[in-house]
Order: C-alpha cells, then structure tokens, then sequence
C-alpha cells in the first residue's frame, strides 16, 4: 500500500474508533485506498477537427473535482492544440465522433472534442 492508502486507513480505523465513522465516508475512503489516493483530472478541448493538431475553439477543465472553463481569451489557454496537451502528460481517452462531418467553413458548436485525463 502507498502512504496515502495507509493515511486512509488509518484514518477510517480511527473514525470508526470515535463512532464518527458513517457509510459516505467509509465508501469515500474506499473509493480512495481502491485509486490509490490518486486524483483523476479531465480537460475537455474542442477543437476544429478530428486532427490532433488543429486550432482549439474551446476548452473545460475538471480539476480537484472542480469544473471550470479556460480563460476567456484563446491566448491564455494552456495549449493551442490536442497534441500539445498530450506532450504535456495528458492521456486521450475519448476521441469525437466523425459522424456527421461538416465542412470547417460550416462549423457550429463547440466543435469536435477530445477528452483527455491525467492522474495525480
């Protein structure tokens, strides 16, 4: 076991000890030692096609179990592409659909996103 799976043991141990111990926190704290004591974050990024170096129209981060989209202005996003992302670490774990396919000029939405997850 990982030192932050022992933590979480110890403390369910010591939550049931002072009958504080309820089934939310013991499911949570299983859920934790089962993961490892790890965080799952996943970036949404939409982009203008299925390629992985095409230009991003929009983005969404879920992380700390937080949701929040990027800044406002493209410029200030962490990354100009899905490529550039998985450089960084990032994972791809959900590709966009090609069906149906418009021409770029006709693009409406969000585009085609890209579902990417790190662990941490």
């Amino acid at each position: 076991m990982t030192r932050v799976q022992n933590d979480t043991a110890s403390r369910l141990v010591a939550e049931l000890k002072a009958g504080r111990l309820t089934p939310e926190s013991l499911s949570q704290g299983l859920a934790e030692i089962a993961a490892g004591g790890r965080r799952q974050d996943l970036l949404f990024l939409q982009a203008r096609s299925t390629g992985l170096t095409a230009g991003l129209v929009g983005m969404a981060l879920l992380e700390d179990g937080e949701l929040a989209e990027g800044p406002f202005d493209p410029d200030d996003w962490p990354y100009r592409n899905v490529l550039e992302a998985i450089r960084d670490g990032w994972r791809v774990i959900s590709f966009p659909s090609k069906a149906p396919l418009v021409p770029d000029d006709d693009l409406c939405g969000l585009g085609f996103e890209f579902v990417l997850e790190r662990w941490r």
